[in-house]
């Protein structure tokens, strides 16, 4: 969270009309993305923001932030007065401050009024501050955010580390708690689940919907958008439409809208058939003339009925081997995983996969999911132990790091003439391109110059083209809409072979996956029970203690050991995980600068005036910088999970459980 974007905290607004946006009308170089948009917000209200990828929805919240920041340069958007704004802007600097003291210091009004109580010589002015501290609750902060962060996902003993020690993407989160604890009348949040896990997404969705004041909220989560909004604000065919409900709510209004318009256009056409006739036979016979006109002017008046075109979502497609093969198809056993001796993930890892199963991985960030999927489609070597699978089992495996899979500099065209027979013509190839969604200009382009969603329907499209019997699939929907989510839904039903599946989308999950693997304290073990059940486990405060997965009879409990030998241990893993925490860090900082040189170069293409010349220099620019944070993230990806999970995890006090379709 930027320090100096997001709060400017005064006192608590009361009007009821948080948000008014009128007439508003947007363009970003020839392409039109508002017309005439308008929408009231009243304050207290959840409001989900929800349109297809492209249309609009994180400018018009950057249009809202503007009008907070400079509201005599913005005409079409009005924030009520003295309303406080926050937002998550970027990740929280790292630092020397502690992850605590950088959520406190969020809430400027707390900060400032806990200064003039410390500092002041003024009597007055310190009774006042303490008067208002005690309104606001301050003297509780510290246990607010403290409960913030852990609902985040983050553990006691972090609470007094440095920010320098956080990855990004926990970086990410701790600005996300400042915000949360801050509580500004208008919160804007733009797909926050992103980077959280299906823990954190279960318990952002329960603050979200007790959260005192008002939210806009973009999301392609369908669960997130039903269970903690009360209205939906739709961005469509560049204008607005609020409606009362969650997502599905507004489906269905919408659908009965498009039903209404289809009934007055039918009826319009005969109307205007009609008049366009009587003016056809009689305009030109005096007699009839007068009435002639009179029905020509009717018909230049009459206002077109329009009914939008609803956008087509390709479908996905996944072919399965023709080979039949015999359960199991894959299985590991005693199977140590991680990337190499000093950062062993997961322990004694013994599962078996077989035709059809559908398995859902659930964990928190740093447990080892990713590694333990790696694992499974051969992307990591075993540290230990067994792969048992037939020569012929083809697995297709999606990375939640896109350009694990694809390569840099290539573009679409020559990653489908890959995959396909070395006969096959450039009119096969495109058709192919097509399948997949890429128009005949976007085949030739570079995979690093596509937008997130375009790498995830090639990714997807290349992975059917081998025919797979098992599909792995880490965080496949981070960058598709809900309508593509969906399209996703139906093919992995569809699919006839097996399917691993890590997601914080818990509608995709409960539609595709009837089993959950539970990767937690270095183990893999079957999980007794649904994803709602897991989700309630998560959201419990005692949910540690509480949680109970399905075990085999044979797990055996190891004798503890003191405190001395686990700070021993500890201080060893430390060491021996040395190496990798540099490597994390030097990651960390070409990504901090790489993602500065992207906001610099934006900030250049939003400058009016700039020739075409410019704008394609700038563009070349600024793929160059995402490429590199592409590979910055592999990297930092790998070793900060190796890092965090060799210096976190305590001594394990449990032998191995085996996970088994059967069990």
């Amino acid at each position: 969270m930027s320090r100096e974007c997001a709060f400017e905290c005064s006192r608590r607004n009361d009007t009821n009309v948080m948000l008014t946006i009128r007439d508003l009308d947007y363009r970003i170089d020839a392409r039109q993305l508002f017309e005439g948009a308008s929408a009231q917000i009243s304050a207290g209200w959840k409001v989900g923001l929800v349109g297809r990828n492209g249309t609009g929805k994180s400018t018009l919240l950057r249009l809202i932030r503007e009008a907070f920041l400079a509201p005599a340069e913005q005409d079409a958007i009005r924030l009520s007065p003295q309303a406080t704004l926050g937002w998550v802007a970027q990740e929280i600097a790292p630092g020397n401050d502690t992850l605590l003291n950088v959520v406190l210091e969020a809430d400027h009004e707390r900060a400032r009024l806990l200064e003039v109580a410390e500092t002041s010589g003024d009597p007055d002015q310190i009774a006042e501050a303490h008067a208002r501290l005690t309104d606001i609750d301050a003297w509780s902060g510290e246990a607010r955010a403290a409960a913030i962060l852990a609902g985040l996902g983050f553990e006691d003993q972090d609470l007094t580390r440095p920010t320098r020690e956080f990855s990004g993407g926990w970086r990410m989160r701790a600005a996300l708690a400042g915000v949360l604890f801050a509580q500004p009348d208008l919160l804007l949040l733009d797909e926050p689940t992103n980077y959280l896990d299906l823990e954190g997404s279960s318990w952002l969705e329960a603050y979200l919907k007790t959260y005192p004041h008002t939210v806009v909220l973009v999301s392609h989560d369908r669960e997130l958008l039903n269970r903690c909004v009360t209205h939906t604000l739709a961005l469509e065919n560049r204008t607005l439409h609020l409606s009362p409900g969650g997502y599905d709510a507004w489906l269905a209004l919408r659908a009965e809208r498009q039903a209404h318009l289809q009934a007055q256009k039918v009826k319009q056409d005969a109307e205007r058939a009609h008049l366009q006739d009587f003016v056809d036979r009689f305009r030109y016979k005096d007699s009839k003339a007068r009435q002639a006109q009179s029905r020509l002017k009717r018909l230049q008046k009459m206002q077109q009925v329009s009914i939008p075109l609803s956008e087509r979502t390709l479908p996905f497609h996944f072919p399965s081997g023709e080979e039949r093969l015999a359960p199991p198809m894959l299985m590991l056993e005693g199977a140590d995983l991680g990337y190499g001796a000093a950062a062993k993930i997961l322990s004694a890892v013994s599962l078996r996969i077989d035709p059809e199963d559908r398995i859902a991985i659930v964990g928190t960030n740093g447990q080892g999911k990713t590694t333990l999927v790696k694992s499974i489609a051969d992307r990591l070597p075993l540290m230990a132990g067994q792969r048992r699978m037939p020569g012929i089992l083809r697995i297709g495996y999606f990375s939640q790091d896109q350009m694990d899979e694809l390569a840099l500099g290539e573009s679409v065209l020559d990653h489908v003439r890959r995959a396909l027979p070395a006969s096959a013509g450039v009119a096969k190839l495109r058709a192919v391109a097509a399948g997949f969604g890429f128009s005949h200009d976007k085949v030739e382009t570079a995979v690093e110059n596509l937008s997130g969603g375009e790498k995830v329907r090639l990714l997807l499209g290349l992975m059917g083209m081998a025919e797979p019997h098992i599909l792995v699939l880490d965080e496949p929907t981070s960058h598709l809409d809900i309508d593509s989510r969906e399209a996703l839904i139906h093919a992995l039903n569809a699919f006839k072979g097996a399917v691993l599946l890590i997601t914080h989308d818990v509608f995709l999950a409960e539609a595709t996956a009837d089993q959950l693997w539970l990767v937690k304290d270095g183990r893999v073990r079957l999980y007794d029970g649904d994803l709602n059940d897991y989700r309630q486990l998560v959201l419990q405060a005692e949910r540690r203690a509480r949680d109970s997965p399905a075990t085999l009879p044979s797990e055996k409990r190891a004798p503890s050991m003191d405190r001395s030998e686990r700070r021993r241990r500890a201080s060893e893993a430390r060491r021996l995980a040395a190496p990798l925490k540099r490597r994390a860090a030097e990651a960390e900082k070409r990504l901090e600068a790489a993602s500065h040189a992207i906001s610099d170069i934006d900030e250049q293409l939003s400058r009016p005036g700039l020739g075409s010349q410019d704008i394609q220099a700038l563009m070349k620019r600024r793929s160059a910088q995402e490429a590199i944070i592409a590979e910055a993230e592999i990297d930092w990806l790998e070793a900060s999970e190796a890092y965090e999970a060799a210096v976190a995890a305590e001594p394990q006090s449990a032998a191995s459980t085996a996970v088994t379709s059967g069990t």
